[in-house]
Parts: C-alpha cells; sequence; structure tokens
C-alpha cells in the first residue's frame, strides 16, 4: 500500500519543497467564501460565485476523494522588489511571474508524481491535479496539510520558508496518513495590513479584492477606475507589498531552479522599454509566462499608468511616442484612455538614482 511517506518522498525527488496530506473534508474556513462573495469582494471574478458550491468541499470535485496531497514550491530568487527598489523608472512585477509559467511547470511535476504514486501503488486509485486553476481553497487544504498557516495577508506562510510558495494539490481517493495542521503565527503582527497601498484588507484575513492592486492590473478586464489609478504607483503586473514586509520574509528560503529565474526581458525591466516592445514580442512574453492572463492590451493598459505615475522625463517622453503599427495595441480604446489620463499627470519631476 502506498503511504503518506513515500508520497513524500516521490513529491521531493519531482522538485517539490513541501509535501503534506490533509484528510479531504470539508473544514470551517472554507464556508467563508459564501461571506466573502456577498460582500461584493471578487469583483469581476465571476467564476468564483459560478464554481462556489464545488469550492466548500473537494468532495464535490473528486466524490471518492479521502485525501488531499498539498504541495508547495519555492519560487523565491536572489532578485529585489518593490520596498527595495528606488526607481521610479523600474517596472514593478510579482516576482511569480518573473520565470516560466508555474502552471505549465508544476503541471508537468504533479503528472509526473502522480505516474509514480499509481507504480507505487500498485493499485488502481482515483485522483485529479490541480495549479491554481480549479474548484479548490488550495490555502485550507494547505494549512491543514501543515504546509504552513494563513497569515492576515491570506497567504500561506511556512514558518522557515516564507510566503514565496506556489501550491498545488492532488486530490485522492487514496486513504494517506494526515499531518497535523499548522497554527497560526502571526501573532499581534499587523505590518501586512498597514503596508497595502490601497487599504485592500477590510480586517485580518479579510481581502477586498477589487481593491487589490494584484486585482485592478491582472483580473480587471475594463478600466482602472480613476481614485485607483494613483494608487497603482508602478505596478504593471501584480503586487507583492503584503508578502515584502512579512517577517517570515526577511530571510526567506530561495530557489535555484531554472524555472523560476527572471527571463531577460523581466529581469529588472524598464516602464519605457516595456512600452516600447512590439507587440508581437511583447505578445510572445506573455505566452511564455503566467503573465498571459492579463492579456496584451491589459498590460499595456497597466504600463500606461504606471508611466503616469512615475512622472519621470523618460517616462513622459514613452507616453508621447505614437503607435505604430509594430505596437498597434496601444491604439486600442482602453489603452488610449490610459495614455491620456497619464499625460494629465503633470510635468516631469526629477528621477531618482537607480538603486
Amino acid at each position: 500500500m502506498l503511504t503518506a511517506d513515500t508520497v513524500k518522498e516521490l513529491a521531493r525527488e519531482v522538485g517539490f519543497d513541501l509535501c503534506g496530506v490533509a484528510p479531504a473534508e470539508a473544514f470551517p474556513e472554507l464556508r467563508f467564501l459564501d461571506d466573502w462573495l456577498e460582500r461584493g469582494y471578487a469583483g469581476e471574478m465571476g467564476y468564483m460565485a459560478r464554481t462556489a458550491r464545488r469550492r466548500d468541499d473537494v468532495r464535490r470535485v473528486v466524490p471518492a476523494a479521502r485525501s488531499v496531497v498539498a504541495l508547495g514550491t519555492v519560487y523565491n530568487t536572489e532578485r529585489r522588489y518593490s520596498t527595495e527598489v528606488d526607481d521610479p523608472d523600474a517596472a514593478l512585477i510579482s516576482r511569480y511571474a518573473w520565470g516560466e509559467d508555474y502552471h505549465d511547470v508544476l503541471g508537468r511535476r504533479m503528472e509526473k508524481l502522480l505516474e509514480r504514486m499509481r507504480s507505487a501503488a500498485g493499485e488502481p486509485f482515483e485522483a485529479r491535479c490541480y495549479v491554481d486553476t480549479g474548484p479548490v481553497q488550495e490555502r485550507v487544504y494547505a494549512q491543514y496539510a501543515g504546509l504552513g498557516w494563513i497569515g492576515k495577508n491570506t497567504c500561506l506562510i511556512h514558518p522557515e520558508k516564507g510566503s514565496w510558495l506556489f501550491l498545488s494539490e492532488i486530490i485522492t481517493s487514496l486513504p494517506l496518513a494526515a499531518d497535523a495542521p499548522q497554527l497560526d503565527q502571526c501573532g499581534t503582527c499587523t505590518l501586512c495590513l498597514e503596508a497595502c497601498p490601497t487599504d485592500a484588507f477590510r480586517e485580518p484575513w479579510v481581502l477586498d479584492a477589487t481593491r487589490c492592486l494584484s486585482y485592478l492590473t491582472i483580473e480587471l478586464r475594463g478600466p482602472i477606475p480613476e481614485e485607483r489609478r494613483s494608487e497603482v504607483g508602478t505596478h504593471v503586473y501584480g503586487c507583492d507589498i503584503c508578502q515584502d514586509v512579512c517577517p517570515y520574509n526577511a530571510a526567506p528560503a530561495r530557489s535555484a531552479d531554472p524555472a523560476w529565474q527572471p527571463v531577460p526581458a523581466l529581469d529588472n525591466p524598464r516602464l519605457a522599454d516595456l512600452w516600447r516592445q512590439p507587440d508581437k514580442s511583447l505578445g510572445g512574453l506573455l505566452k511564455r509566462s503566467a503573465m498571459s492572463r492579463a492579456k496584451l492590451p491589459g498590460l499595456r493598459r497597466n504600463v500606461a499608468v504606471a508611466l503616469g505615475n512615475s512622472g519621470t522625463t523618460e517616462s513622459a517622453a514613452a507616453l508621447a511616442e505614437p503607435a505604430t503599427p509594430e505596437t498597434a495595441s496601444r491604439a486600442e480604446p482602453l489603452v488610449t484612455e490610459h495614455i491620456a489620463w497619464a499625460r494629465r499627470q503633470g510635468a516631469p519631476r526629477p528621477k531618482s538614482k537607480r538603486s
């Protein structure tokens, strides 16, 4: 019979940093989703409501499920992010998107893990893999599998490795021995809540996604509300501020995995350089990374807002350039409206020295 210890050993062999087992149960924390949706915090993410019933118990996804194999992968690399960079011309991108698309990389690794589990089990069993795409509240199951606890910023935090973790899971009919759940270790700390530039945390553990920079620059398909644009700063895809300030990320685990190292175009990119990239190359970059979710017009929209917030001579010069056949996406209505806003943001101010 396949044991939990064997599954964990196999998980390490195929490249996962953390592995634990949670029972396939309907934990109390899963029920908060209904309240969160009723408050309107999902914004335009209609898929959350459409799949809400399936999200309240993994047995609605795999009826025969008895265990959830929770997996964690460190993606933190030797690079700096927003709280360490003082350069108004720097394009800020969430670090999870710097390298290869984690959906593809982890999907392949989970299939390899599942193949080895089937070989070791010697008997058939049901299983389904998910990498941040299925109707699964993965942080809850990861917490009950002992991978960490859900912090006040709603991210899963491991006591030694920090929170720079990709989460994925295998829901299976195997009766694996469950691990002890992690207990909250945030204590009285509220640094993440205080650092949020849009006050997106309405209370500890409760995120209003409609105010979050990650939602505004990734999930939102239409215009960014004008009252939020200045708060976007120079973020062009996502936001890591609430994780950056977390004490458990003061000395986090780092990964040397080639998959997570920044591709050249996303290695400390400058706003003007991203803005001037032809549609063909920028679109190709999106297709190969997790940034594909924003789509090309969405990324152009974000960069336009960031250029306006940057306020430097370099950014103003980039904004003044007309669209060309190679940069035709700049002429799309969604983008031009944000360009007009960005150009109205006042005279350029002196640029600080790049760190």
